[in-house]
């Protein structure tokens, strides 16, 4: 047992073995879906559904674990859904790619995202952004989780004339959602660590006793083979002029959405020193842009830090061990995915929307007096929650923010970093297609 506190730092982060177990447990509990929903996506590409579901649990194994082990922090780490989203949609349904394209680019683009980690590029850019912006990421992260809760429950709605109006009030579920959030808002008032995981639990008992979700079948099943997808990336196929457009968009993503989500949990955690930024933040990326690496290999998207790692963090993860138990977990839905699966869309939206509060929080930090910070860091926010696109969300505020600067004589508070990002998000804009 001393050498798990000694390893984990425990006295350091002032945690301990019970809490770190029970943060891990909370943040599996919200992050759960992905085994269902990430190869949902893929399978829109025409990849087998039990392949991808079975990588999609490989990769969040070995993320979180690399997380948890080498730079022990409490960061769940796993294929990211809005990567997914974008490859299936716009590389492979809208410019005509295969799949196996698709991820050559997505190789290509982790291999150079690794190397910018390995020689300490990305930390010095990260490290240069204003702290205006890092923490408008977390309150856009946090906003735009609330309305995808919202949306998802049914609470909010989006009416004919495509605005948003309140849902049916009187519907089952949009209760049992109303009611989640109510019990873990009580409990977490109280002071209660566990307040995430016992919503998630109540709801999903509420949900059975209801008549809205159905017990599992089985209990147990065999995890699928991922031969079908196993290195069937098309590396050669993109080593192209005309596939640059491709690669770059889907770097820059992997950058911005990365970056973003670490910095984000990072701030709710208070890893973040007085500047804005994580301490050691090579580790940590290093461990993602690994993943990212091998993932390529067994055709999944960019591994990154989850925003629902916010949970295992507010129930008060602070040290590796949180990760460590995220990814055992994940590993035991290979055979346990039946049970996992019966958790009710419910209480996964409801803890959706308490994080999305707490997470605005930190907006307050934002200097609004000053329109050069607040304008960028407003972008930020409102595109991120209003498109569901991190990607374009972060491109213009760091297209705005060395723009306004320069313009209202502020030159002095730019640097070379901040440039290159300019130029990048530029390049961007350039290449994507709207």
């Amino acid at each position: 047992m001393n050498r798990i506190e000694q390893f984990f730092k425990f006295e350091e982060l002032n945690t301990n073995l019970k809490t770190e177990l029970m943060a891990g447990v909370t943040t599996f509990a919200t992050l759960a879906y992905i085994m269902v929903v990430n190869p949902s996506i893929l399978s829109a590409a025409g990849m087998p559904f039990g392949a991808t579901m079975a990588a999609t649990i490989y990769m969040a194994f070995i993320g979180c674990m690399l997380m948890g082990l080498y730079a022990n922090r409490p960061f769940a780490v796993a294929p990211l859904l809005a990567e997914n989203a974008f490859l299936v949609s716009t590389v492979v349904l809208q410019f005509g790619y295969s799949w196996q394209q698709a991820f050559g680019a997505v190789a290509v683009s982790a291999i150079l995202l690794f190397v910018l980690t390995v020689f300490n590029i990305r930390a010095w850019l990260v490290n240069s952004l204003p702290a205006c912006i890092k923490f408008a990421f977390t309150a856009g992260l946090g906003l735009y989780l609330a309305c995808i809760g919202l949306q998802s429950s049914g609470i909010v709605k989006i009416s004919k004339n495509a605005s948003l109006s309140i849902g049916n009030l009187t519907d089952i579920n949009v209760l049992l959602t109303i009611t989640g959030v109510l019990i873990i808002s009580i409990l977490m008032a109280k002071g209660i660590k566990v307040a995430m995981l016992a919503g998630l639990v109540i709801v999903t008992v509420l949900s059975i006793l209801l008549g809205q979700t159905s017990l599992p079948q089985t209990i147990l099943s065999a995890p699928p083979s991922i031969e079908p997808i196993f290195f069937k990336a098309d590396v050669a196929g993109v080593l192209n002029i005309q596939a640059l457009p491709v690669i770059f968009v889907v770097f820059v993503l992997m950058f911005v959405d990365t970056m973003g989500t670490m910095i984000g949990v990072s701030a709710k955690a208070g890893f973040l020193d007085e500047k804005g930024n994580l301490p050691e933040i090579k580790k940590a990326m290093l461990c993602d842009s690994s993943a990212t690496v091998i993932s390529s290999s067994m055709s999944a998207i960019t591994s990154g830090v989850y925003v629902e790692s916010t949970t295992g963090v507010m129930a008060g993860g602070r040290s590796g061990l949180t990760a460590v138990v995220v990814g055992i977990l994940f590993l035991t839905g290979l055979f346990l995915s039946p049970v996992f699966s019966i958790i009710p869309s419910s209480a996964c939206n409801a803890v959706l929307i308490v994080i999305g509060m707490l997470m605005l929080a930190v907006i307050k930090q934002v200097d609004f007096e000053d329109l050069t910070e607040a304008i960028p860091a407003s972008v930020i926010i409102f595109l991120m929650a209003f498109s569901g696109n991190i990607g374009i969300a972060v491109a213009s505020a760091f297209i705005l923010y060395p723009i306004l600067k320069l313009l209202t004589g502020k030159k002095e508070e730019l640097n070379i970093p901040i440039w290159i990002l300019f130029v990048f998000s530029c390049i961007f804009f350039a290449l994507y297609k709207f």
